[in-house]
């Protein structure tokens, strides 16, 4: 019988093999992430702003019923031309009693306990403090973090939002899924997923890298979005018999104001939207629908804008 191989204790000479490894087709090598605070040279002459990524975990997935129990944040530099992610300067990370038992099944999510977050409180005004010069908020998948945030901290209400899910274009770049795991995967790396700052931190490694068709950082993109105005238009008053087509075009019902809504992108896409409407939904009859333009400060939380009588 022949004795096991011993692996090479020095990082180096694992590296070496990991390296070979690689080289075979039938084999990939998944490598910890790395816990890097410089990403990036500043480019010259770089007007560089800050943005901070924010991850929560909770008690459920209500933000009118749970609660937040950990809120990690990690700030860092950007160029806002390039999209280059140059460095990390501040990183959050603390947990929070929400006051009663956290459900079982969600325990087993991000194995926070009870006793973990008994009699802890996140201080509020070093949220605040962590937050001033901060351009941009980014969440991976911003619609469930920023209404819990904004329900605890009032200050994320009046900040710009960005959502690395849906402002980048993962499935038009090759991507099979915008799961934070699966992209880290695909970049080859693997973490210690479902608690916050680990969850922060593999988002920003995400978007300091290039994009395989665009060859420019994801981050570019996501910024790209701040300045492109984006509009929720509803199919008030639709047939009954539209709504499959409405759903196949990426509509959603919502049973709360009983009616068919979607979000588009740009002026373009917005009139696009209402002659599709009005040609394909209401069969050129005379219909009025409404418009909401979506700004970075409103998009993604649970807050609605000034909607907009349009007729079609």
């Amino acid at each position: 019988m022949t004795a096991p191989t011993e692996l090479p204790s020095e990082p180096a000479a694992i590296e070496h093999l990991a390296q070979q490894l690689e080289q075979h087709p039938d084999y990939r090598v998944l490598r910890r992430l790395p816990m890097r605070s410089q990403f990036q040279p500043a480019p010259a002459g770089a007007g560089l702003r800050r943005g901070v990524v924010l991850d929560t975990e909770t008690t459920g997935m209500d933000s009118t019923q749970d609660r937040v129990i950990e809120l990690g944040m990690v700030v860092f530099e950007f160029d806002p031309v390039s999209g280059t992610v140059v460095r990390v300067v501040d990183v959050f990370d603390e947990l929070e009693d929400p006051g009663f038992a956290i459900p079982p099944a969600t325990i087993a999510i991000h194995h926070i306990t009870d006793d973990m977050v008994s009699g802890r409180q996140i201080d509020d005004a070093a949220v605040a403090h962590i937050l001033k010069d901060v351009a941009v908020v980014i969440a991976h998948n911003a619609a469930f973090d920023r209404p819990f945030v904004e329900q605890r901290w009032p200050v994320f209400a009046d900040m710009d939002w960005a959502c690395s899910v849906k402002d980048i274009p993962w499935r038009e770049e090759g991507f099979g899924s915008a799961k934070l795991e699966f992209l880290l995967h695909a970049n080859g790396f693997f973490h210690e997923a479902h608690r916050a700052e680990a969850d922060c931190r593999a988002l920003l490694e995400l978007l300091s890298r290039h994009l395989p068709e665009r060859q420019q950082p994801a981050l570019l993109p996501l910024l790209e979005t701040l300045n492109q105005p984006q509009y929720r238009v509803y199919a008030t008053g639709s047939p009954f018999e539209t709504k499959d087509m409405l759903k196949a075009r990426g509509y959603r019902w919502s049973a709360e104001i009983r009616c068919w809504s979607r979000v588009v992108a740009g002026e373009e896409a917005r009139a696009e939207e209402l002659t599709w409407l009005k040609r394909r939904v209401y069969a050129g009859r005379p219909a009025h629908v409404e418009v909401e333009p979506l700004g970075a400060r409103v998009r993604y939380s649970q807050r609605s804008g000034h909607k907009e009588a349009v007729a079609l």
